[in-house]
């Protein structure tokens, strides 16, 4: 059974097959159209993957709140939420929120997201206050044709406070500048005397880029962000799990494909030269926690589709590994939006989905710059 409230005429607990007649009534007392049905409701509680929470006094029920929960993910939407007439105003869909997000969490939910009218001011005002951010629209939502607004929460956080390293956040200026992002904040965590700005964020694409990309600005390799580490002092550990000409696939001319193979071949001189090798191989999420644990900062190569439904190479820092989920920092924010920049930061990902996303094209690249601070 879940927490009682502080108030002792209401208890949250999880629904039954006895609470059906209730649900129901409820509902119909609080909603013209696209209502839940009886058969819906036994259905609900028949699934080992939803939640219904209900909230009740000595009276009977007075609000519900239904999660579901995508099996084979770590999202959960929060499909309705109800709350009797007499008990409006009264804090009650604030609790049952608060009540869900407790299970979810524990079921080991990292996100929730809900659907709710655009016209509905009160709702979204309680979504808004609880923590939830508007990231999308529905047309032609409900049954009248009406939008619905999408919000999203994240539940699970990492405990940066007990981390290994405490590692600075810093949302890339340019959208062709994740990686130098991504070595400013790995590098300024090892020391912080490190400059953290646009200047030095270009002046690391300048050094570290492979020249060109299908489109616009050329993005930077894990060969010229290496060198970049290592031309200021830092130790690096580079691996790769190929060794051709990486980043071509998407290019049609041959004379750029050229050009990008000219750059990351004097890339490998120069790494040479220096005495560095690639490791061959990837690294196992076990791996990543050992070097978090020892200080040393791993900026990793993904597939920027998971995170933004594009097909494209992108660069990350994990900042975080635990039992279920690696955290990462994600540079690809936008720097004016402090809330979002916030949503950017220690990023809890399933380990079964960071093993997918670490996995770049259809070669299945995957690559690491691994920082540390040599004594």
């Amino acid at each position: 059974m879940l927490a009682s409230d502080s108030r002792p005429h209401i208890c949250f607990r999880p629904a039954g097959v006895e609470d059906v007649d209730a649900l129901v009534a409820i509902e119909n007392a609080s909603f013209d159209a696209d209502r839940i049905s009886r058969r819906s409701f036994r259905r609900f509680l028949m699934s080992d993957r939803d939640i219904l929470i209900v909230a009740t006094t000595s009276d009977g029920l007075a609000g519900y709140i239904l999660v579901l929960l995508r099996r084979g993910t770590r999202l959960g939407r929060i499909y309705s939420l109800c709350v009797s007439d007499r008990f409006r105003g009264r804090g009650l869909a604030t609790d049952l929120l608060k009540e869900s997000e407790a299970v979810a969490l524990a079921r080991g939910c990292a996100y929730l997201r809900l659907e709710v009218r655009e016209s509905n001011a009160q709702a979204i005002s309680l979504y808004v206050k609880n923590g939830y951010r508007k990231f999308g629209v529905f047309d032609d939502y409900y049954e009248d044709h009406a939008s619905a607004l999408r919000f999203e929460k994240r539940i699970r956080h990492f405990d940066s406070e007990h981390a290994a390293i405490a590692i600075p956040y810093y949302p890339q200026s340019t959208r062709f500048s994740c990686g130098p992002a991504c070595l400013m904040m790995a590098m300024h965590a090892l020391d912080p005397t490190v400059a953290v700005s646009p200047q030095h964020e270009l002046r690391l694409w300048r050094e570290s880029t492979t020249i060109f990309m299908t489109s616009g600005h050329g993005g930077c390799g894990p060969h010229g962000m290496a060198l970049a580490a290592l031309s200021r002092g830092f130790g690096v550990t580079l691996w790769l799990n190929r060794s051709d000409v990486l980043f071509t696939d998407g290019l049609r001319n041959p004379e750029k494909q050229a050009v990008v193979a000219l750059v990351q071949h004097d890339f490998e001189d120069q790494l040479a030269a220096l005495g560095i090798v690639s490791q061959e191989g990837e690294l196992s999420i076990d791996a990543l926690g050992v070097l978090l644990s020892s200080r040393q900062i791993p900026v990793m190569l993904i597939s920027s589709w998971s995170l933004a439904r594009e097909k494209a190479p992108h660069w990350i820092v994990v900042a975080g590994v635990d039992d279920e989920f690696v955290y990462i920092h994600d540079p690809d924010a936008d720097g004016d939006d402090t809330e979002n920049t916030l949503d950017r930061q220690y990023i809890p990902i399933d380990h079964l989905t960071f093993k997918r996303m670490t996995r770049f094209g259809k070669v299945g690249l995957r690559a690491a710059v691994v920082l540390r601070k040599d004594a």
